[in-house]
């Protein structure tokens, strides 16, 4: 999400890009997970370890399906412009990170850090 926007897309079409990119990596991580936790339910272990498998696959399903794929991205477009934003000491002190670093520049949304 965080690129298309720096990319200049306003931020509601950059949530939707976004999330289409990323949904599929999400769910996949998220049922690999499931699978292992799942994995201490079935298996020949004491009640603890399996009740902690089950607690954590559910916490899991919980947070990719309702948190990452729902809430976040609703927020995220209601919030509009004001979800990108970030404090100037913020700003000064977190170091400018992009994969494409390059194209990031040239965006119109992005801003110079003073240092």
């Amino acid at each position: 999400m965080r690129e298309e926007h720096t990319h200049g897309k306003p931020p509601t079409e950059a949530v939707i890009r976004g999330f289409g990119h990323s949904s599929k990596v999400v769910t996949a991580a998220a049922l690999i997970m499931i699978a292992v936790f799942g994995g201490f339910i079935l298996a020949d272990m004491e009640v603890v370890i399996k009740g902690m498998g089950l607690a954590l696959a559910v916490g899991l399903l919980v947070d990719a399906l309702i948190v990452r794929m729902t809430l976040v991205p609703a927020v995220m477009a209601l919030l509009g412009h004001k979800a990108w934003w970030l404090p100037h000491v913020l700003q000064r002190i977190l170091p400018a990170i992009s994969r494409t670093a390059r194209r990031c520049r040239k965006s119109p949304n992005t801003t110079r850090r003073k240092r």
